[in-house]
């Protein structure tokens, strides 16, 4: 599997592509950083973001998108630009009918270093050490991106989102229908209380 991580930010964001390797091992194909200008405004940022992340999809045709899930922080402006870029990449992905699954922080942290609390530094040193880099990508936008798609190739199960399901593997879409049963499966009643 081919996985694109996209760590979403309207002045840098991080794109990172890795292929999955027999044994849970993860191989490099790609990493960067697109960046907006800061003083352009903000339609133009997003339209120069845009044909980046196209070119990306285009360039390394992945099988899946996984996109930091965005939560609310107490700066509003940076949550703003953070959505937009995330939306942008999942549209990207679902015009080209490939699935985009989202991973949180804290999932994507314990899912390289064993932590949800880790630091960004202790987040490139296992981004390192699992794809065998002689360096830590930087910046952390970077580390950052591809430690999304290696969360996704061991924990497959982020909240998938649609996609075409004709483009799914055999393997994600036995997990998506597995998944979908188990929202959908009746839950068991109540046992009374011992009297």
């Amino acid at each position: 599997m081919r996985v694109l991580g996209v760590d979403p930010g309207l002045t840098r964001c991080g794109v990172g592509v890795v292929d999955s390797l027999p044994g849970r091992r993860a191989r490099l194909v790609a990493v960067g950083v697109i960046r907006s200008d800061p003083a352009a405004s903000v339609d133009l940022r997003l339209l120069t973001l845009a044909r980046e992340l196209d070119d990306w999809l285009d360039e390394h045709v992945p099988d899946v998108v996984a996109v930091e899930r965005v939560f609310a922080q107490h700066n509003v402006g940076t949550v703003m630009g953070t959505a937009q870029v995330a939306g942008l990449a999942m549209v990207a992905a679902a015009r080209r009918g490939v699935p985009v699954a989202l991973h949180t922080p804290s999932e994507v942290k314990a899912a390289v270093t064993g932590s949800g609390r880790a630091g960004k530094a202790q987040v490139q040193r296992m981004v390192q050490t699992l794809l065998g880099l002689a360096d830590p990508p930087r910046p952390a936008d970077a580390a950052d991106a591809l430690a999304l798609a290696i969360t996704h190739l061991w924990r497959p199960a982020g909240a998938l989102q649609g996609g075409d399901r004709h483009e799914l593997t055999p393997a994600q879409r036995a997990w998506a229908a597995a998944e979908h049963a188990a929202r959908h499966a009746p839950r068991p009643a109540a046992r009374p209380a011992p009297r």
